[in-house]
């Protein structure tokens, strides 16, 4: 316990200490003395640009990368222009902005992946200074022109200028400035010898730090807090002020006896602290100024970066990397020497216990009779996630595993989770990885970001053993990781298509969540399309397929492709893709190779593009199809000579198909389209269009007899057809001579029970009498029924000694109807 205390420091009511993360794996011959540095938070890699100034054209400046522990990325020489500054996004890729303004991206690796500009006004006047910050909205640019005016960028990934007021009396760039996140709004802050400004986008606002006095001097440099929720400002006679970000409470103001500015300024807060303070860094000095007038002075030997974190400051120089925190409040109260925290003792109870000592039996009495044995656990638990050291980790999970042993409403799932918690941290703090994650980084970053970064960085194995061990979705998980992987495998020049493709199957196979039409995607955009053909092959679902067939401008294979899916709408979306990339010609001898898209597009001609479907059939010369497109096309057309031209297209067409039927049919509409017209000139008849039954029925109502047996013998009408059309014609309109007339005119071929039914139809039994007597014997009796003669139908019906019929007539008898009813049941009796 005194040996995990020794590097303690107290500083008004807490602890700091500072522990090595790492001996650094780099060799830097100079240290890093004339470089510009830039380490991205959260155990982030850590970017060098060596002598940044070197204008030479054969003499540029070397950037190199590397991981947190010193591991070598990337290096390559600087060509661009001159670099202002440096910088990390929240996605660790890194910004380099330049004196003219422009902003290059490029990955961890090295690897250039876009640029834009801070205005064309920064061309002119260029970049003085410039800050990389973080907000809630994403990375952001801050930059100081010659012109001496601020320009913003709140998020580069949605970039929106903003050009902030001036500033009254600035020439130059300020003697210092900050950028501030506060109230949704982002602010600069900025000093300009004893006056002290902010900026926002429609004001320039001087200030005064409560409490800062005149004889503090001019501000000369300031720092905000990772959480932007404090600012600390350092004088020109060495005072240093902190207070809240909005300038409305100070904390305190600290004499430091030093008057040259620092190197560097830097909060270092663990989260929930009622201690804030500030890390400030001399040529060899390192000092921790807190709330109170006491300080911590660390001797430095050589040049350090410092880098601001949530609950603490990376301390980087050539050979080693330290983080120096506040001790969390649960560790001093269990290792504060003399400590009688619930934690202490439960700890001090196993370590007796391990010696088979009775002394453990007694401290853990004494947590029991104080009913704190669960919260003895609670801190042993918590303080191990807060150790770095994994022998101390260790030390303080068995504690808790013992204390928890005498407890019976004991929850193990946070004892579970930070066991998982810290072997994933033990893991990836390792050299080799180089992530020197603390448990509240961590937490506040979230494990899947720490995958994504694992991923970025290619450390797929360890990803993937991170995801199954504590069993994350595969589509959050390793799918995720895999496709990832097959992304950056596709990119591999050194390998043959063929072997990437069996590498990327045999890993992937038929994981969940893991799209092969993306990794296809990523081939192509390498110019690998051979390959990306190859990886489609593995994708399942064709919708996927298709369209990055057609991007690769592989039309015929996204044809075939859709056809066996047997997608409709995905063949409609290729052939409308093909018709508009490909000539006239080409489309439709494309099609016929692929009868069920032709098919499909002739289906979507016919409702959508008429023309098209003719054309595609004189391509192929189908003469059927063709003269069934004119006969469709005829009844489109309101001029009867229209209408008739089309038609004798339609004839010569069907003639040219050998379909002799099609062709007299056609014939026959031509004929008597010009009938119909004839009539309508000279009668006013209004027949034009109607079918040949229609204009027979229309002829007959208008009494037009003789043009509607001119029809009848001209077109062959079937007699029995004819005379129901003039049957039904008469009767409606009660020609009931003219309807005797013609049935004496011949025998009707319809017989005359039809004449008997349309007469009782229009309610006249008289006519329909008269036609009784001509009815087939087999018909007589329905005959007599239909005019309500029982007699008759039942002599009819005896006559023929007809069961059924028989039966028939008596169903219409009522009881008054007895004589008739006794003479039916005599001659059903006889025939029995």
């Amino acid at each position: 316990m005194a040996f995990i205390t020794a590097n303690w420091n107290p500083l008004g009511e807490a602890f700091y200490r500072k522990m090595e993360l790492y001996e650094m794996c780099w060799s830097l011959g100079d240290g890093l003395r004339d470089c510009l540095v830039a380490a991205a938070p959260y155990g982030g890699p850590i970017a060098l640009l060596r002598e940044p100034h070197r204008r030479s054209p054969s003499s540029r400046p070397q950037l190199e990368i590397y991981s947190a522990s010193g591991v070598a990325i990337a290096s390559f020489p600087w060509k661009s222009g001159p670099v202002v500054q440096l910088g990390w996004t929240v996605s660790d890729e890194l910004l380099f902005i330049q004196e003219d303004g422009s902003v290059l991206i490029y990955d961890v690796f090295g690897s250039f992946k876009r640029h834009f500009s801070m205005g064309q006004e920064v061309v002119q006047s260029q970049v003085l200074e410039a800050k990389v910050f973080h907000s809630p909205y994403g990375t952001g640019v801050a930059i100081v022109t010659g012109s001496s005016r601020f320009i913003l960028a709140t998020n580069i990934d949605d970039l929106k200028l903003r050009r902030l007021p001036e500033v009254p009396g600035l020439q130059g760039t300020p003697s210092c400035w900050v950028v501030l996140t506060q109230d949704r709004q982002t602010k600069v802050l900025l000093s300009n010898g004893p006056e002290l400004y902010i900026l926002d986008n429609t004001s320039c606002t001087a200030v005064c730090p409560p409490g800062l006095g005149p004889q503090a001097g001019s501000i000369v440099h300031m720092s905000v807090s990772f959480s932007y929720k404090y600012l600390a400002l350092f004088t020109d006679t060495g005072h240093l002020w902190t207070g809240s970000s909005h300038l409305q409470d100070k904390l305190i103001e600290v004499d430091t006896k030093k008057t040259t500015p620092p190197k560097q300024m830097v909060w270092c807060r663990r989260p929930k602290s009622q201690q804030p303070s500030v890390v400030l860094m001399w040529d060899k000095l390192l000092m921790v100024a807190g709330v109170c007038q006491d300080n911590i002075q660390f001797p430095i030997e050589d040049l350090c970066v410092l880098v601001g974190e949530l609950d603490g400051v990376r301390i980087i120089s050539s050979t080693n990397q330290e983080l120096l925190q506040e001790v969390p409040l649960v560790c001093q109260e269990i290792f504060k020497i003399a400590s009688m925290a619930p934690g202490a003792l439960l700890l001090e109870a196993h370590r007796e216990y391990e010696k088979s000592s009775q002394k453990a039996d007694e401290y853990l009495r004494e947590i029991k009779e104080q009913s704190m044995l669960g919260e003895a656990v609670r801190q042993c638990v918590e303080a191990a996630g807060h150790e770095y050291d994994s022998n101390t980790q260790k030390s303080l999970l068995r504690a808790a595993s013992f204390g928890k042993c005498f407890l019976t409403d004991f929850s193990p799932d946070p004892f579970v989770s930070t066991c998982r918690e810290l072997r994933v941290l033990n893991g990836v703090r390792e050299s080799s990885v180089g992530l020197p994650l603390t448990h509240t980084q961590f937490k506040q970053m979230t494990l899947q970001v720490l995958i994504d970064r694992l991923v970025y960085r290619q450390f797929y194995p360890l990803a993937i053993e991170i995801c199954r061990y504590l069993k994350i979705p595969d589509y959050q998980g390793v799918s995720r990781v895999l496709k990832h992987w097959a992304s950056c495998k596709v990119q591999q020049k050194d390998l043959t298509d063929e072997a990437i493709a069996r590498a990327v199957c045999v890993k992937v196979g038929d994981s969940p969540g893991v799209s092969y039409s993306h990794i296809a995607a990523k081939a192509y955009e390498c110019g690998r399309t051979e390959l990306a053909i190859k990886l489609l092959d593995f994708e399942a679902r064709s919708g996927e397929q298709v369209p990055l067939l057609l991007k690769m401008k592989r039309s015929q294979l996204a044809l075939s492709k859709a056809v066996e899916s047997g997608d409709t709408d995905l063949v409609y979306t290729v052939v409308t893709y093909l018709k508009n990339e490909m000539n006239r010609g080409d489309f439709f001898m494309t099609l016929r190779n692929q009868p069920v898209a032709l098919s499909l597009y002739r289906q979507f001609c016919k409702l959508q593009e008429q023309e098209t479907l003719k054309d595609l059939y004189n391509q192929d010369d189908d003469h059927q199809e063709l003269a069934n497109y004119h006969v469709t096309a005829s009844y489109r057309e309101k001029r009867l000579d229209s209408r008739l031209s089309l038609l004798q297209s339609a004839v010569d067409e069907y003639n040219k198909a050998k379909n002799e039927f099609s062709a007299k049919a056609t014939e026959d509409e031509m004929r008597l389209l010009r009938f119909q017209r004839k009539l309508d000139d000279e009668k006013g008849a209004g027949l034009l269009g109607l079918s040949l039954q229609a204009t027979m029925e229309a002829l007959l109502a208008l009494g037009l007899h003789k043009q509607a047996e001119q029809l009848y013998r001209d077109f062959k009408v079937p007699d029995k057809r004819y005379w129901w059309l003039k049957l039904k014609s008469l009767a409606e309109k009660e020609e009931w001579d003219e309807l005797e007339k013609f049935s004496k005119s011949k025998k009707s071929p319809i017989g005359y029970l039809a004449f008997v039914d349309v007469c009782m139809k229009s309610n006249n039994k008289y006519e329909a009498k008269k036609y009784v007597s001509k009815v087939t014997p087999e018909q007589r009796v329905k005959a007599h029924l239909a005019v309500s003669d029982l007699e008759g139908a039942a002599d009819a019906a005896i006559e023929r000694k007809n069961e059924s019929e028989m039966g028939a007539v008596l169903a219409r008898c009522s009881a008054s109807d007895h004589l008739l009813i006794d003479r039916l049941n005599r001659a059903a009796a006889a025939k029995k």
